[in-house]
Parts: structure tokens; C-alpha cells; sequence
């Protein structure tokens, strides 16, 4: 393979990114606790090649305890499910959510460096903060702080996280038998951080892991999470929905990176994309139709949710409510992926369900055979508007499955993907270096 090369990750949202998947009948609706599903999926994954597989999370059920849940929960914690999906791959990157909002980064900073160690160097943290007043509400926090605090709480936290990621030299373990001496003299060093939010000495428990820092991500949209992620990620999973959009972000981020000091290519940015694959458009449409009529007005719910708005103020065959396209701040939720919604909406003058044929949960969506998947993933490819996707199909197992069997292959003969694994680690998959403790870089 020549040139640049694509990266495909993998968003696991329990039974898939519809809000019908998991009625759909193949799918049970009980998988989203089960270890063995899980480790299906990412063999799947694995089988493959993708670049890792990611988990998002939330500590809230985003529910009124006087109505039924309408979906299965992101009810699993993801470092503990990704510790059981290390023992059952080999190569297959693996990527948790973990909000600088409730968590202290001493055990953030333990816990990804263990996982790295036991995956021999397959882990990323998904830097996030949170906005949603039912988990603010289960940490005991009355009020929630603004979008400018909880940004520079996540500006420390990061760098709290990383100072003790390099608390330990690389060759900190000296295991001398003869002398009893295990570490070297000044090679495992306290951090001594003393700052607006934090104040921990340090150092870490665990001597460096294999990746020497775990792969950052970061998934804001915002101002406040661009910024985050061109001073710190190593890859964004931004939403974007459409090329013209995606186009103007990527040059952001880009020009934002190199503001910071950093290569203008240092983030490999994979936004969301979902997808409906059949063997044929129609195939695929008649699945998405069937899926659409099993959730039924659940999906305006669910949009309007997204958007931070109340669910009667959507009707299916008119615009977003003026106020909205107008630019109106609506309050909770998550501003850029609002945005990205709002922006199409606005420009293309679409009604709700347009908006709902073009968009998941804020993401773009493909609706097709494979070579039209294939498409669609390497127009925006090939237009430097990202360096890949994390997919995110309408129903697990199965959407995957077609995927990794229909559109890997399509991919692979155009020569933008790999054919098997040439690297071990979540670094060497996405090109990145390894960072030493010294600071710099090593060849990957």
C-alpha cells in the first residue's frame, strides 16, 4: 500500500446506532451485558483489520425514572469491559470514554496505563467533559460549572495525566538481582502539580507503558473541544455531516494544530459514520425502512434530545423550529454536535425528516449497496476532509459483519486500506510515534 492510509474504527453503541436496533430481529435484547457478545464484535472488528474499537460512556441514564427506557444503556464501564476485549484480541486497538468532569486524574492516569500494559500497548482515552445535569447530579454536584471552567478543568486534567504517564524513565526498572537494586536512582520522579484544580505529587504506581503515553482522543465539536484536541489529542472523533463542513473543520483544527506548535497532519481525524448496507440500495433502504417504521416517533425524541429542545416543537415535514436556525443557544447538550445538525438543516432547508434521512445522532448516514458505502467513505477520504471514520452501523453484529465481509475488500483493492496488520500497538496502527519520557519522538 502507497500514499496515505485510511483508519476505520469501530463506535459500539450496544446494539447498534438505530434507535430500533435492538428490536430488530436479529438482535437480542440482552446483549448489551453479555461478555461474549462483546468479544464477537470485536473479533469481528479484528477480523477486519479495522483500527480499534470505541466505546462511549455516560454515568446517567438520561431518563425520568416514570417512563420506560426506550433503548438498551451504555451500562457498562469501559476500561472494565475493554480489559476483558484485550484478553480476547491480539491487534485490534481499543478506545474508552472517560470524562475530566467527575474523575480524578491520578486514577485515570493508573488505570489507562495498566490497561496498556496487559493489551501490550492497543489503548486510547477519549478525552471528554460532560454537560449532562443527571451526571452531574449522581456526583453529588448541585451545580453544574460553565463550558469555559469544565474546559480548563480538561486542559489540567490532561496535563496532570500526562506528567505522571512520565513519572517513570523509560529505563526506570533496573532489576539488578545481585545488588537488590530494582529501579534506578532518579529514574521515577514525584510531578508535584500544583494548580487551579488539582494538586497531586505523584508519582505513578506502573513504569511506562508500551505505547509510552496511551493514543488521545478527543470528541467535542465546540470552540472549547477543537481548541482541547489541537493542543493535546492525537485523534478527533468530532461529528461532521457533510463534505462542506467536515472540509471547514478540518482546516480549523489543522491551522488550530499548528498554533500549538504541532505538525499541521499530528490528528488523524475519524468522525462518526453510520450506516444501512444491503447487498443493494434498495435492499439497504428497505432494511432502514423497516427499522424507522419498529421506532416510529421515537426518532424525534431522540432528535430533539440531541438538540436540546422540546420534542413538541418537531414535526416531521417542517423545518427546526426558527429560533433554532436562527442561532439561538439552546442549554444542555453538547454544542458543536448541535451545530452540526442545525448547519445542514439551515443550508439545505431540509424538514425533520429529511434531516432524519441524512443524520443519526448528529452523524452522517450512508444508505447503500457496498460500493456505494465504499463511496462514500473515500470521496471524503480522498478530499483530505479526514483520515478515516469510526463506523457506526445500524445493527450489531450484523452491520459490521456485512461491512468487514462487503466493503473491507472494495476498500483494500483501491489500495487506501490495509490487508493485514503491520504493526502491534494503537500508535503503530494510526502511524504515530511512540512518545519517549524524555519528550520527543521515536520512529514507529
Amino acid at each position: 500500500m502507497t500514499g496515505r492510509q485510511l483508519h476505520l474504527g469501530v463506535n459500539v453503541l450496544s446494539d447498534g446506532m438505530h434507535p430500533a436496533a435492538w428490536q430488530h430481529p436479529n438482535a437480542d435484547a440482552h446483549w448489551f451485558t453479555d461478555p461474549d457478545y462483546w468479544i464477537r464484535v470485536a473479533r469481528i472488528a479484528e477480523r477486519g483489520t479495522l483500527d480499534a474499537l470505541f466505546l462511549a460512556d455516560s454515568p446517567s441514564l438520561f431518563q425520568s425514572p416514570d417512563e420506560p427506557l426506550d433503548a438498551p444503556p451504555l451500562a457498562l464501564d469501559p476500561l472494565v469491559l475493554l480489559s476483558t476485549l484485550a484478553s480476547a484480541t491480539t491487534h485490534l486497538g481499543l478506545i474508552a470514554t472517560v470524562s475530566t468532569s467527575f474523575e480524578e486524574p491520578y486514577n485515570v492516569a493508573r488505570r489507562f496505563a495498566s490497561l496498556d500494559h496487559l493489551s501490550r500497548g492497543r489503548v486510547a482515552w477519549n478525552v471528554v467533559t460532560s454537560s449532562d445535569p443527571y451526571a452531574w447530579n449522581n456526583f453529588g454536584r448541585a451545580a453544574q460549572p460553565g463550558r469555559s471552567e469544565r474546559y480548563r478543568r480538561a486542559a489540567e486534567f490532561i496535563d496532570v495525566v500526562r506528567a505522571l504517564w512520565d513519572s517513570w524513565d523509560d529505563d526506570a526498572v533496573l532489576a539488578d538481582k545481585s545488588t537488590g537494586a530494582f529501579s534506578r536512582i532518579g529514574a521515577i520522579r514525584t510531578i508535584d502539580h500544583c494548580g487551579e484544580f488539582f494538586t497531586v505529587d505523584g508519582p505513578l504506581t506502573l513504569p511506562r507503558s508500551p505505547q509510552g503515553h496511551p493514543v488521545l482522543f478527543q470528541a467535542g465539536g465546540s470552540t472549547g473541544g477543537l481548541d482541547l484536541a489541537a493542543r493535546y489529542a492525537d485523534g478527533v472523533f468530532a461529528a461532521q455531516a457533510s463534505l462542506t463542513d467536515a472540509l471547514r473543520n478540518a482546516d480549523e483544527l489543522r491551522s488550530r494544530t499548528v498554533s500549538y506548535g504541532r505538525p499541521r497532519d499530528a490528528i488523524r481525524i475519524m468522525p462518526g459514520l453510520s450506516f444501512v448496507l444491503g447487498s443493494t440500495e434498495a435492499e439497504a433502504r428497505r432494511r432502514n425502512d423497516e427499522l424507522n417504521e419498529l421506532a416510529g416517533d421515537r426518532r424525534l425524541a431522540h432528535l430533539a434530545s440531541q438538540l436540546s429542545v422540546d420534542p413538541g416543537e418537531l414535526s416531521w415535514d417542517t423545518p427546526l423550529p426558527q429560533w433554532l436556525l436562527d442561532g439561538a443557544v439552546a442549554h444542555g447538550g453538547s454544542q458543536g454536535a448541535r451545530d452540526i445538525v442545525v448547519n445542514l438543516a439551515r443550508r439545505e432547508n431540509l424538514t425533520v425528516r429529511q434531516l432524519l434521512d441524512r443524520v443519526i445522532t448528529w452523524h452522517r448516514l450512508v444508505i447503500g449497496g457496498p460500493e456505494q458505502i465504499a463511496d462514500a467513505i473515500e470521496e471524503w477520504f480522498v478530499a483530505g476532509a479526514v483520515d478515516g471514520f469510526n463506523l457506526m452501523p445500524d445493527v450489531f453484529p450484523s452491520g459490521l459483519e456485512l461491512f468487514v465481509d462487503h466493503v473491507v475488500p472494495i476498500l483494500r483493492d483501491r489500495g487506501v486500506f490495509r490487508r493485514e496488520y503491520t504493526h502491534t500497538t494503537l500508535r503503530g496502527h494510526l502511524g504515530l510515534a511512540r512518545v519517549p519520557a524524555a519528550g520527543g519522538a521515536v520512529a514507529v
